[in-house]
């Protein structure tokens, strides 16, 4: 008699190498928790700021999960010139192979002599089916819980009303008479309105240049948009908007000095809520809490709660590479 056992998979783990770039986009492009900002074409624009330190997991010969991050001396973050980062898995994932690839990615970065991995997880709603995999790895591996910032989400299969205040702000930008229109050029925006509000009111200048957001729309035309509100002819408030496969999310957001007066705020959040809804199922408002997580802005909070969000969580933690050994695979 002829008994058949199967032979135990391999899991390897590697630097990722510009080679790679389309064996990652494809695989980045079909997986269930990443967005177009993990793309190479997305993460690569700021290549000179950031030593990337990104990794990819095989699993035998078939790429299984990549790590986008960076290298800041002997720490691996996924990642600083991103939003969010991610273990990054495709649908046909399951946990306990994931979790030995999880491993294989520890076991790799200590030989690397990196210390410590930091990750700041994809809030879930980004994610197009169920991928808890890494806060439950954090939770196996003993991670350190860095911080929990709180954020503001519309859930458009249970949304709510604008409250009176913010149609009333609606109401008046219609009585004076504002128009709302998707552009193909961001200038005027980030010129007039965007750029001097940062610099004026915070004394800081977007995350992204002007020619930066351009280049990346160029490359992103689907994922990133832009909105603008006139009075006549003149941009008296607008938003760049990120779009990806389940989130609506405004990257940027500024009005003038009338703002409140006409109401241009109001309006431009009440278009975009609804313009591009039809395929996305949430709009995120970003982060409403300050200090790590430990204080909440409550201006902020109550602003985007009237127009219907409610909150999500967004937790960042560190973990000693080393716990590779100390990971329990005990399963009955």
């Amino acid at each position: 008699m002829t008994t058949n056992i199967k032979k135990a998979s391999t899991y390897t783990a590697r630097r990722y190498t510009a080679a790679d770039a389309g064996l990652w986009n494809d695989f980045v492009m079909a997986a269930k928790n990443a967005t177009f900002l993990f793309h190479r074409d997305f993460m690569d624009y700021h290549s000179d700021r950031f030593t990337d330190f990104s990794v990819l997991i095989f699993k035998d010969d078939s790429l299984y999960a990549v790590l986008p991050a960076n290298v800041k001396r002997d720490k691996v973050i996924s990642h600083q010139g991103l939003t969010y980062g991610s273990f990054v898995l495709q649908d046909g994932a399951k946990l306990l192979y994931a979790l030995e690839a999880f491993k294989e990615m520890l076991r790799f970065l200590a030989s690397e002599m990196i210390r410590k991995l930091e990750i700041r997880v994809i809030p879930t709603f980004y994610n197009v089916m169920p991928s808890d995999e890494l806060s439950y790895f954090m939770f196996k591996a003993h991670a350190t819980l860095l911080h929990r910032d709180a954020l503001m989400v519309i859930d458009n299969n249970h949304k709510l009303k604008f409250q009176k205040n913010r149609r009333e702000g609606i109401n008046k930008a219609i009585r004076n008479g504002l128009k709302i229109k998707i552009e193909d050029t961001f200038d005027d925006f980030w010129n007039d309105v965007l750029i001097p509000n940062l610099k004026n009111k915070h004394g800081i200048a977007p995350v992204h240049s002007l020619e930066e957001i351009k280049m990346l729309a160029a490359r992103f035309p689907e994922n990133v948009k832009q909105v603008n509100v006139y009075k006549e002819d003149k941009v008296v408030a607008g938003t760049t908007v990120f779009l990806t496969k389940t989130t609506i999310h405004p990257q940027y957001v500024s009005g003038n000095a009338d703002k409140n007066s006409f109401g241009s705020l109001d309006l431009a959040y009440d278009f975009i809520i609804n313009h591009f809804k039809k395929d996305k199922r949430y709009f995120d408002f970003n982060i409403s809490s300050e200090d790590n997580g430990k204080v909440l802005n409550s201006g902020l909070i109550f602003w985007k709660e009237s127009c219907g969000a409610r909150t999500y969580t967004a937790d960042t933690y560190e973990i000693d590479t080393e716990a590779h050994n100390k990971i329990d695979l005990t399963i009955k």
